[in-house]
């Protein structure tokens, strides 16, 4: 994956990506806000946040600061936030192996459907570790490649395409989590055929 790849792919997707991927990936979006458990006053970065098709999720006292490397995705974000009046949703440009944020701005951070997008997972991860403040919490959607799983012969048959599609197919689960660093208190299956998971890991101080 390169940025240009991704940035391309998912102009392509702009225009379509509610039609075809709201639904399917809508109940992932929904159990992973739940699950955030968000406050009042609580501060949280979601990374990815494409069309804005999960900000009606969150509750309104949640301050939420969505971003996304698309500026085609982000454009439909932001109809929907100013046709929604929501004022306590910002948007920003921005890519998620450099955020412009100070260190520990935020309580919570969602990645949704975009740890296998991006061309560097750990340069993201990294980041990411950086701006939640020790003890948040970091919560991840996305598909994850499996060996033993029915659709895994379409992960293996789509690998070589992953510029075109946008996202790699084989993107293993073990393998992000150790690259994370981070103890994994839940993993969930959701989405259809369960073939998505949803993570929730604890932003522990990096050692040495």
């Amino acid at each position: 994956m390169d940025t240009h790849s991704v940035v391309s792919a998912y102009r392509r997707y702009a225009g379509i990506y509610d039609f075809v991927f709201g639904p399917v990936l809508e109940p992932g979006r929904r159990r992973m806000i739940e699950s955030m458990a968000c406050k009042a006053g609580d501060c949280v970065l979601e990374i990815g946040v494409g069309t804005g098709l999960s900000l009606r999720h969150y509750p309104s006292a949640t301050r939420i600061t969505g971003i996304d490397l698309s500026r085609d995705m982000l454009a439909r974000a932001s109809g929907r936030v100013i046709r929604s009046g929501w004022k306590h949703v910002s948007l920003m440009h921005m890519d998620a192996q450099q955020l412009a944020f100070a260190d520990n701005s935020f309580d919570k951070v969602a990645v949704m459907y975009v740890a296998s997008v991006v061309p560097d997972p750990d340069a993201m991860m990294r980041e990411i570790r950086r701006v939640c403040r020790p003890g948040g919490d970091i919560f991840v959607v996305n598909h994850f490649s499996q060996k033993g799983h029915v659709l895994h012969w379409l992960e293996n048959l789509a690998a070589p395409f992953a510029k075109v599609i946008g996202f790699r197919p084989l993107f293993p689960l073990g393998e992000f989590i150790s690259l994370t660093g981070l103890p994994l208190l839940e993993s969930m299956s959701v989405n259809a055929f369960g073939y998505w998971k949803l993570l929730h890991l604890r932003n522990l101080p990096l050692e040495g």
